[in-house]
């Protein structure tokens, strides 16, 4: 019986796997890769690029951009939480079982995911200990510079042209003046209680 499940759940994961490279292939055909906006090259020095240097070069932009990814697939819990979260290792995999191999980048994930090591991303937006910044809240307003917005244009409010960034910087000031010019204008509380708990 043990084996007719194991056997089971292989032959779903490959079904699944195959949908999500038949939808990725489709995608790519769909582009025409001289206008593509966002290429992925082998080898980058990011050393170069505005924010800090990550574990994993993880393209944005590419993701954004060529396959239209929403924010909110890897940050899950943006609408729901404080923090927007980061996607699981698994969630990275449901692609990148198939898609980029050779990418050394893609290949340092899946030596992470062999060994059971978590990537050990670089914090990007600093926030001081003494604010706190709840994304649901902000994600879910549509008062001030929000009003009419989906969420993806919610995001580059504050954190900037993210389609547009091959390496995610901090975009925004993120100081008291730019937090409050925004309460102002959203009529959003004002109580230094709200950001300072």
């Amino acid at each position: 019986m043990k084996k007719r499940a194991g056997l089971f759940s292989a032959v779903l994961l490959g079904v699944a796997a195959s949908v999500v490279v038949a939808a990725f292939a489709s995608a790519g055909s769909a582009q025409n890769p001289q206008t593509s906006s966002a290429t992925v090259p082998v080898d980058v020095d990011t050393a170069s690029l505005r924010g800090p240097v990550q574990p994993i070069f993880y393209r944005h932009d590419v993701h954004v951009v060529d396959f239209e990814m929403d924010c909110r697939y890897c940050h899950f819990a943006a609408e729901v939480s404080a923090n927007p979260g980061l996607p699981t290792m698994s969630t990275c995999m449901g692609c990148h079982l198939i898609a980029g191999a050779g990418n050394p980048e893609v290949e340092k994930l899946k030596t992470a995911v062999a060994e059971r090591r978590p990537i050990e991303w670089v914090e990007v937006h600093q926030l001081g200990s003494f604010v706190r910044f709840p994304h649901h809240r902000h994600v879910n307003s549509d008062k001030g510079r929000f009003e009419g917005l989906d969420a993806a244009e919610k995001c580059m409010e504050c954190h900037g042209p993210v389609d547009e960034m091959p390496q995610v910087y901090q975009f925004a000031t993120l100081k008291m003046g730019w937090c409050l010019d925004c309460h102002i204008e959203s009529e959003a509380s004002r109580d230094c209680t709200v950001c300072h708990y």
